[in-house]
């Protein structure tokens, strides 16, 4: 790639669809804090930090319709999470151009953090693709919630099915992520039955909910529920809010030694999830969609190795197979559980950040 000269500027060539010049952008490092990347109309793009200061800036030049180039790249001298920064002006990028695929940067001898971000290098510009960067845990995803496991056998879990050693579920906020399509930052954090159950009973008791979760039950049942969750290595319950606001709730589980895991050729780190909308106040396809997304995207972050997300939603279910379909979920096959008939989903990982906008 050849990044087109300085004096072609992205802001002056009609490409900043849909979003304006001067439109702010929100980041969240794994590094921890908030970051704001402005663009202005002279295609300087600055990150400031929460108290408004500067901390890094470039400038957006353009190559083509699918490829993009910053220069100038200055990060803050005074931080010591450079690649973090450098993500955040990446991420304002690809959020600003929804049609860029890649970026070019200064090579990693002038700017040492493009060595944690580029997979390319075309002489002395290295090039970072959307589809690789998506999966970095630059940003989103929260350092200080997790703990990464080796590989190690364990000897609890189903007997034909033994997993992998699984770490702990995650401590505090777990992924964040501002959705320029709709304006609003959703996240996700391990549920806490001693402050959330009377939001989890009143969730679970609403009829569209319990239709297909079967469990409108007392808080004390539901409370004995959600403790089982805590003593069970392979599952555990999350909470997805938009801007704050709790809007739904998530079971994110390792889908080898799950109900699941007898019914299809399973791999070690395979996940799966199930959810719903409990908020009113955020139904639709919008928001459904993001979430879904966003949960999709999680738990591809939070390990690696996972390279299939499953699920099994009712075979009859076709919204909900309607929404897998669009966060890049395959269906597989239909097969009984003892319970309903289920539909196997299968998302992979090359085609989940190909395929889906983030």
């Amino acid at each position: 790639m050849t990044a087109q000269p300085a004096n072609r500027d992205f802001t002056r060539a009609g490409t900043l669809q849909p979003m304006q010049a001067r439109d702010v952008t929100r980041h969240f490092p794994a590094s921890g804090g908030h970051l704001a990347a402005r663009l202005e109309r002279d295609g300087i793009l600055t990150l400031t930090g929460r108290g408004g200061e500067t901390i890094a800036t470039a400038r957006l030049v353009q190559a083509r319709d699918d490829r993009a180039a910053l220069a100038d790249v200055r990060l803050s001298p005074a931080r010591a999470d450079g690649a973090h920064l450098l993500a955040a002006l990446v991420d304002a990028v690809f959020l600003r151009l929804p049609s860029v695929t890649s970026i070019g940067l200064p090579a990693a001898k002038q700017v040492p953090p493009v060595a944690a971000l580029a997979t390319e290098s075309d002489g002395e510009v290295a090039i970072v693709r959307r589809s690789a960067f998506r999966q970095l845990p630059l940003l989103w995803r929260h350092q200080r919630a997790h703990v990464t496991y080796p590989l190690l056998r364990s000897a609890i879990g189903p007997q034909d099915r033994l997993p992998p050693l699984r770490p702990p579920r995650p401590d505090g906020l777990m992924y964040e992520r501002w959705l320029a399509e709709l304006g609003l930052t959703v996240s996700l954090r391990p549920i806490d039955r001693r402050s959330d159950l009377p939001l989890f009973h009143h969730w679970m008791n609403q009829g569209r909910v319990a239709y297909f979760w079967e469990l409108a039950k007392t808080e004390e049942e539901l409370d004995a529920y959600l403790a089982e969750q805590e003593a069970d290595p392979h599952i555990f319950g999350v909470i997805a809010s938009f801007d704050g606001e709790p809007t739904g709730y998530f079971e994110f589980y390792w889908a080898k030694e799950d109900r699941l895991g007898p019914y299809y050729e399973h791999e070690d780190f395979d996940r799966g999830w199930h959810g719903l909308i409990g908020n009113p106040r955020h139904l639709g396809r919008p928001k459904t969609l993001a979430l879904f997304r966003s949960v999709t995207h999680y738990l591809f972050l939070d390990d690696p190795r996972t390279r299939r997300i499953m699920g099994e939603p009712r075979a009859s279910h076709q919204k909900m197979l309607s929404y897998a379909a669009d966060a890049a979920y395959e269906k597989l096959k239909e097969f009984d559980f003892p319970h309903k008939r289920a539909a196997l989903v299968c998302c992979e990982r090359e085609r989940f950040f190909r395929e889906v906008p983030l």
